[in-house]
């Protein structure tokens, strides 16, 4: 019951910031023209979205490795590098 009563009270948490990213923060506010809390809001959600697909991949690993579907190092190693040459 507790994590549902913080839950429901995020909507007045507070973030500190550093005063050099408080001044980067501004910086990027008034060359969107967006305000400094819809930044916030922004990056957040960009920050869950990406969790929430690594985890995913994560958990997609582990299945595929549970499974037998394993990639030898080399490989892995040769596909990266394959990658950073595009």
């Amino acid at each position: 019951m507790t994590c549902l009563r913080f839950a429901l009270t995020l909507k007045g948490m507070e973030v500190h910031l550093t005063p050099e990213k408080e001044s980067q923060l501004h910086q990027v506010a008034r060359r969107t023209g967006k305000g400094t809390a819809e930044l916030v809001q922004d990056a957040v959600d960009r920050f869950l979205e990406y969790d929430a697909r690594f985890i995913e991949a994560v958990e997609q690993g582990r299945a595929a490795a549970r499974c037998g579907e394993l990639v030898e190092h080399e490989a892995v190693v040769e596909r990266i590098e394959r990658m950073l040459r595009l």
